[in-house]
């Protein structure tokens, strides 16, 4: 079976053999703050299918908690911001080979993923969370060992579904998870709790949280090219005083309802 690691792993040589090939190399990598200066715009990422952090308004608009924290960095920055979205399982790849300068998209903060880009942040945190139908009959995770299990690809929850052995199946995003268990062509779908309560609640699903599922915080981070210690102190100082002075938890309030630090 491949693990989580070895794709990530991947992900960093195609990033790498991107850059190489096309005159950029990890040495270069340090001058990152300067080239966005320079240029005036700091280009983020996100999957733009994971409301409500990140998604596709009905203007065609990408909105959220995701772009809005962005946004306000990079204005802190004295910089304009352009938002990339891209399939979720090649983000990692697609900062390596210099498409884009950040990844802010919920990213959760892990060791593999930290071998390979630095982080700044978190600047949330949230839990893992299995979700089901009410009469599916399923109320422990006990009972997931013959369950079609529903996650979102590349994401560290599939990894965990994968090391458990469960009978899993791989979806685009959030939004396309719930339909598929609301359909009942997954018996249970695998998520961060804030966000599938949050859009659950939005849309009007009435699935339930199983109850002794045992898992750890896990924060959500700012990924970055590694070897930008300038980059990374620019937009921590940023993220630090937006915390400070209000304006992170205005952005939470509107988004998500709360304070999720």
């Amino acid at each position: 079976m491949t693990t989580r690691r070895a794709l990530i792993k991947y992900a960093a040589l195609a990033g790498f053999t991107a850059m190489t090939t096309f005159g950029t190399t990890g040495i270069a990598a340090a001058e990152d703050l300067d080239t966005i200066k320079e240029n005036g715009v700091i280009r983020i990422a996100m999957s733009g299918a994971y409301p409500p952090f990140n998604f596709v308004n009905e203007k065609n608009e990408v909105v959220g908690f995701d772009p809005a924290i962005g946004t306000e960095i990079a204005k802190r920055m004295g910089l304009e911001v352009e938002i990339i979205t891209t399939a979720w399982d090649g983000i990692i790849g697609g900062l390596l080979a210099n498409k884009y300068d950040a990844i802010v998209g919920s990213m959760s903060i892990t060791e593999e993923r930290d071998e390979v880009v630095d982080f700044v942040g978190p600047y949330y945190t949230t839990k893992r969370a299995i979700f089901t139908k009410p009469d599916s009959g399923i109320t422990s995770v006990e009972q997931l060992g013959d369950a079609k299990v529903g996650v979102t690809l590349g994401e560290t929850h599939e990894e965990w579904a994968r090391d458990k052995g469960y009978n899993v199946r791989t979806y685009k995003g959030l939004p396309e998870l719930l339909l598929e268990l609301d359909n009942d062509r997954v018996d249970v779908i695998v998520n961060d709790s804030i966000a599938a309560i949050l859009a659950m609640k939005e849309i009007g699903y009435d699935f339930v949280a199983l109850e002794d599922l045992e898992t750890d915080a896990i924060g959500a981070g700012i990924a970055i090219r590694e070897g930008n210690p300038e980059l990374a102190k620019a937009m921590q100082e940023a993220l630090d005083a937006m915390m400070e002075d209000g304006t992170y938890l205005e952005i939470a309030e509107e988004w998500v309802g709360g304070d999720i630090r």
